[in-house]
């Protein structure tokens, strides 16, 4: 049979609050406003993130040229395709389905226009976890709980829906902020999503057992997900799956797999990964090694800056995570139908 292969540049992207929102149609003339004149475009109760910061998002994903993009904390769809459109010269294809958050920060995918190959969006935002409310601990009928933003998969498929040659499944899990001071550093609730994550990951290869498709489970986890010191929450993965992260599979260094800085109140920093491709053992084989890294942000002159150590550092950088880059190649794209 004949078939096709691709190879895809992917790049994981925690944006930081990305919302591009207005009540009329936003024009290109409109990116040269001062950034009073920009903030009074929306009448929002979500802020537009900064002209300054935008126009830094796009020169990073313009230098890194990726095919697929996978984004969290995008405010929306209309926010995505204004970002598209506005900063990236429309060159890719905006998917985003509405989640839960109560933020209205969602995770959202960009693909680039003319890859050759469609793709299917779904949402799992209304799957229910296993959480249970301290209030309903001794409840006969708990209130249920989903998801606090969504588990989107992205099917990509050469010209049959049904059969995709990769699936993303990408996520946002629960933060570790407390505000109600029910559940500590978010443990329950998080270690509750990502079990319905990879519920739903093994519920894609039972689906495909027959042929099996490549997976990777990806997103911001909020926590060590990494197989050394794993938050105990994660401790599941490495017990359940034969998934393994990108930067693990890649050997790269600890202290270059930050995807956050965590700053305090006095000088210093702690640098984190907390941003993760998780790959199927499918697709471990077409991951480019070389090619696995975190972007870091660079200066005028185009030197990588140092990692912030105040806040006031931390603040003047497009988002608070660093973009996780890899490239996977030999991607089959087997055709349903193939002329002789």
């Amino acid at each position: 049979m004949v078939g096709l292969e691709t190879h895809l540049k992917i790049m994981l992207w925690n944006v930081e609050n990305l919302f591009l929102l207005s009540d009329q149609l936003l024009r290109p003339e409109q990116l040269k406003l001062d950034e009073i004149q920009w903030q009074k475009l929306s009448n929002s109760i979500y802020s537009n993130k900064s002209l300054a910061k935008t126009k830094a998002l796009a020169e990073v994903i313009r230098i890194e040229n990726p095919d697929l993009i996978l984004l969290c904390e995008v405010g929306g769809l209309e926010s995505l395709q204004n970002f598209n459109r506005l900063f990236l010269g429309d060159r890719y294809s905006p998917a985003l389905l509405e989640g839960n958050s109560d933020r209205s920060i969602d995770v959202g995918f960009l693909t680039r226009r003319g890859v050759g190959f469609y793709f299917d969006l779904v949402s799992n935002k209304n799957r229910v976890i296993k959480y249970i409310h301290p209030d309903d601990r001794d409840s006969e009928s708990p209130r249920t709980h989903r998801f606090s933003r969504d588990a989107a998969e992205l099917h990509l498929f050469l010209d049959d829906r049904e059969k995709p040659f990769l699936i993303f499944l990408l996520t946002h899990l629960k933060s570790q902020l407390d505000p109600d001071h029910i559940d500590p550093m978010g443990f329950e609730r998080r270690q509750a999503e990502f079990e319905a994550l990879l519920s739903i990951y093994e519920d894609l290869r039972r689906r495909f057992a027959k042929n099996p498709v490549p997976i990777a489970v990806c997103g911001d986890f909020n926590g060590n997900a990494g197989p050394v010191n794993t938050d105990r929450e994660f401790q599941m993965l490495y017990q359940t799956t034969k998934l393994e992260d990108v930067c693990e599979l890649a050997k790269v260094l600890i202290r270059e797999r930050a995807t956050y800085y965590q700053v305090g109140r006095s000088p210093g920093s702690e640098g984190r990964q907390i941003d993760y491709c998780f790959l199927s053992p499918e697709l471990k084989p077409h991951l480019v090694k070389e090619s696995v890294r975190v972007f870091r942000y660079k200066d005028e002159d185009g030197f990588p800056l140092d990692p912030p150590s105040t806040m006031e550092a931390k603040l003047k950088l497009p988002s608070d995570h660093y973009p996780l880059l890899f490239e996977l190649v030999n991607l089959p794209m087997i055709p349903s139908k193939v002329s002789s």
